[in-house]
């Protein structure tokens, strides 16, 4: 399969409702022809909520439950993440849940300090790297984005190309400030010049229930650095694109640079 669809869902977000925010997702997944991939940002059924304790769900809880049907209705994997609970730990988990209904999850890694983050949740210790139709995609989440050693993509040095590197779509979701969206941006072009990939990369609008506003600027950035689409700031989307595996692999083999990089271990 050379070319992916994938759905990129911008909207405001009901502070600390769950229901609320899975009605309104499940009329704009409702208008949805035909993709691969629908992503939703971060905590997309509460905000960016610290209140773990009281919002968590099991991984097997209502939310998990919702993205199962919706999976199926579409037959097409969705993703985003939720608060979970597991043995009196909370975590902000991403949920990669697949049409048949199995998923892979992925526990943030990077707690937002200057929200309390780390004092609500507990870090993941492992990246995710799931494969759909022959491409391979590295999901993560939202404060992830500024830590490059964390999202390195790695080419494997005993091979000629750079047809098999770990991955070839990054893709980040987020509840991301408007006050600090420059940087949002600037580290998209980044992340995708730095690791030779697609960066597919959602945020939320509107306020928040401490009042702070987002505006969105979710973005799809290719391998080369530019901008393939970009949602208009402030106003809600539902966007579908499709890319190229062809494309991609044939700038990795001319331009080959990841040949050259620094081997390392985290």
């Amino acid at each position: 399969m050379n070319n992916l669809t994938i759905n990129l869902i911008q909207t405001e977000l009901k502070w600390e409702s769950v229901k609320e925010n899975q009605e309104h997702f499940s009329d704009l997944i409702s208008q949805i022809d035909k993709t691969d991939l629908i992503i939703l940002p971060e905590m997309f059924t509460t905000g960016f909520s610290m209140n773990s304790a009281e919002l968590a769900e099991t991984v097997n809880g209502k939310s998990t439950l919702w993205m199962k049907e919706q999976a199926a209705k579409k037959n097409a994997v969705v993703c985003g993440s939720i608060i979970i609970e597991e043995k009196d730990t909370y975590y902000n988990r991403l949920i990669w849940m697949r049409p048949d209904g199995t998923f892979e999850s992925y526990d943030k890694r990077h707690l937002f300090r200057m929200a309390n983050e780390n004092n609500h949740f507990s870090s993941g210790a492992s990246k995710l790297i799931v494969e759909l139709k022959g491409w391979r995609i590295c999901p993560l989440v939202c404060y992830d984005l500024r830590f490059p050693v964390w999202s390195r993509n790695k080419a494997k040095t005993d091979r000629k190309t750079y047809a098999n590197w770990d991955y070839d779509i990054l893709l980040y979701i987020a509840n991301w400030p408007e006050a600090r969206i420059k940087a949002w941006e600037k580290l998209i072009y980044a992340r995708a010049i730095e690791n030779q990939c697609f960066v597919a990369a959602v945020n939320r609008i509107g306020k928040d229930g401490k009042d702070i506003n987002y505006s969105g600027n979710s973005m799809l950035v290719d391998a080369k650095g530019e901008l393939i689409w970009k949602a208009k700031d402030n106003y809600e989307e539902v966007k579908t694109l499709e890319i190229s595996k062809i494309e991609l692999e044939a700038f990795r083999e001319k331009f080959p640079v990841g040949m050259d990089g620094d081997s390392f271990k985290i």
